[in-house]
């Protein structure tokens, strides 16, 4: 068994993956349009996390993709709480900005709620099914796997982000439009970032020396156990 210590790459997807999740939390609460369709300002950074998913199941398995999850699970509620914090504490006089910290800073809680559910939800479908349909395809066809676990993924963290942040903050109509848009959105994402997620994955493979199938893998979110080589 190797410790995740023994990967030169995998404290580095880590990280990035953390951070695109709480820079995914400050924007998420801005909706915007483009073109037609509404969505979340963070669809331009939020979907990269189901491809470093993707990467981290596919190159060192369910096991290394669990613990990065609950990292960013543990990362975004601390954050979450330091928001919190921060509203409350009492301004300086001399300081203006209270009431429009308060304004986006004091959303922030709610979305990072939100957004723990859904992410756990959906990160946790994604890295399943990737893991599932890798040894049905026999490690074959890696475009199957990364699309198809999306369309998962992303249909139960689109549903749950959206109806719990903005449930009673949009009418129901404006909330089926984003949850729609944003699906639709982070779907094409994957699709079109399929050639470098390639291109990650066989590079990491060659470096690191590892392929993993998650053949004897207990896929309980809550189990204990380590990536392998």
């Amino acid at each position: 068994m190797m410790r995740p210590t023994g990967f030169r790459y995998l404290d580095i997807i880590s990280g990035l993956f953390v951070a695109v999740l709480l820079i995914s939390n400050v924007l998420g609460q801005k909706i915007c349009r483009v073109g037609p369709l509404d969505m979340s300002a963070a669809m331009m950074l939020f979907p990269v996390s189901y491809i470093f998913g993707d990467i981290l199941t596919e190159v060192y398995g369910y096991a290394a993709s669990r613990r990065v999850i609950w990292l960013g699970f543990f990362a975004n509620g601390l954050m979450a709480l330091c928001g919190w914090v921060a509203v409350h504490l009492p301004a300086s006089p001399d300081w203006p900005h209270q009431q429009a910290f308060a304004t986006v800073i004091g959303f922030v809680p709610r979305i990072v709620v939100a957004s723990l559910i859904a992410f756990w939800a959906g990160e946790f479908s994604n890295s399943y099914v990737l893991a599932k349909m890798k040894i049905f395809t026999s490690g074959r066809r890696l475009w199957t796997r990364t699309i198809g676990s999306t369309i998962v993924g992303e249909a139960v963290d689109s549903f749950l982000v959206i109806a719990i942040t903005f449930s009673g903050v949009l009418p129901p109509l404006a909330l089926v439009r984003v949850i729609v848009s944003m699906y639709l959105f982070k779907v094409a994402y994957e699709v079109v970032a399929t050639p470098l997620t390639y291109i990650a994955v066989n590079w990491l493979k060659r470096r690191e020396g590892v392929d993993y199938y998650d053949r004897d893998t207990n896929f309980n979110p809550f189990a204990g156990g380590e990536p392998r080589s």
